[in-house]
């Protein structure tokens, strides 16, 4: 079974974690938002370094691509290619709402859908929607939250939300069918099956031309107290 390392950072959380033959032997986090450029380097380290101690070899990279914050996703993606690139390893391009959905699947019953939501501000949401099976019911889209949000799809069946987009929908989908399960974050650990199941099927990115999911284009803003 192969030694994995797994990066985490679509969204404010920033993990890392290192897995070899399904279990998690290092697993670090910082929840606390906007840390990914000073913690990612601190824990990929510690990995490496794990690693050598023990007389171990790495056999793949495992990164989230997206969709997520447009700074976080360029921060992991850039820091699992060139681990990539310089160990001379495979790289493993995982979907952000993927590993979401991979954290909800237990438990949930046959006709449930799960929706894992990243904010992507305003009252607009990334979101994926799929079935029990992890098998994807409807494509990764950018939408914009009303009352009227998925509204067929709750017509017929339970959908679950999750993810930091959806605290800021429960107020508005409103619908009985609709659930919502809080404090569900996207982390490097959950990585450990998926990456396990790709690097087992080949299922590899090129490392010099791999780009993430950003869904939209980045567009940078001024800030207010700048604008004369």
């Amino acid at each position: 079974m192969p030694t994995i390392i797994h990066i985490e950072t679509a969204t404010e959380v920033c993990s890392c974690a290192l897995s070899s033959g399904g279990k998690v032997l290092l697993n670090r986090e910082n929840l606390n938002g906007q840390s990914h450029a000073t913690s990612l380097g601190v824990f990929v380290e510690e990995m490496i370094q794990f690693v050598r101690d023990n007389g171990m070899k790495i056999d793949a990279v495992s990164v989230s691509s997206g969709p997520g914050s447009y700074t976080g996703l360029r921060i992991g993606v850039s820091e699992a290619k060139g681990l990539s690139y310089g160990l001379e390893v495979p790289l493993i391009a995982i979907p952000t709402h993927k590993i979401m959905a991979w954290m909800m699947r237990t438990g949930i019953e046959p006709d449930h859908l799960l929706c894992p939501m990243i904010d992507a501000r305003r009252m607009e949401v990334y979101a994926t929607i799929f079935n029990a099976n992890l098998e994807v019911v409807r494509a990764t889209s950018a939408d914009i939250v009303d009352r009227e949000s998925y509204a067929a799809l709750l017509e017929k069946q339970k959908v679950l939300f999750f993810g930091n987009g959806a605290e800021k929908c429960k107020d508005i989908i409103l619908h009985p069918n609709a659930s919502f399960i809080p404090d569900v974050k996207p982390k490097a650990e959950a990585m450990t099956a998926l990456a396990e199941n790709a690097f087992a099927a080949a299922d590899f990115v090129d490392s010099a031309y791999f780009e993430p999911f950003y869904l939209k284009e980045f567009v940078a803003t001024v800030p207010k107290n700048k604008i004369i």
